[in-house]
């Protein structure tokens, strides 16, 4: 169950990841996979409770620390975390979208009240203008 929680309802990543558990099993829990095994597996992955990995993590990160929140926009993004913008938009905005952590606009994308709390920073809905703004 903890692998199904983490795989983003995607029987493709719920196998890879089962594949990685099970390695993990076989030589740390004489190839048993339990509950407990699991959760070792897949925090050693990097893989948190929501499913998300580094680079999802990275993604948030960068919108929150290094753009403020957003917008940004996806050229930018990708640029800020090394990562094709096709990737971005395919593989990892998908299940950041679904979780309701980010938020695309037109002026781009933007990190929600959510994706502060998930990664424990402080959430400033700061509306007040910013330092170069008159």
């Amino acid at each position: 169950m903890e692998i199904a929680r983490r795989s983003r309802g995607t029987p493709r990543v719920a196998n890879r990841l089962l594949r990685r558990v099970r390695d993990y099993a076989l030589v740390k829990s004489h190839s048993i996979i339990s509950k407990d095994t699991a959760n070792k597996a897949l925090q050693m992955m990097e893989i948190d409770e929501c499913g998300l990995d580094m680079m999802d993590r990275m993604i948030l990160e960068s919108i929150i620390v290094k753009f403020g929140g957003g917008p940004v926009g996806l050229e930018t993004l990708a640029a800020s975390v090394s990562e094709e913008q096709d990737t971005i938009t395919d593989v990892y905005e998908p299940y950041l979208l679904k979780l309701g952590l980010i938020q695309k606009t037109p002026r781009g994308r933007i990190a929600l009240e959510r994706a502060y709390r998930h990664l424990g920073i402080a959430y400033q809905n700061d509306t007040s203008p910013g330092l170069f703004e008159f």
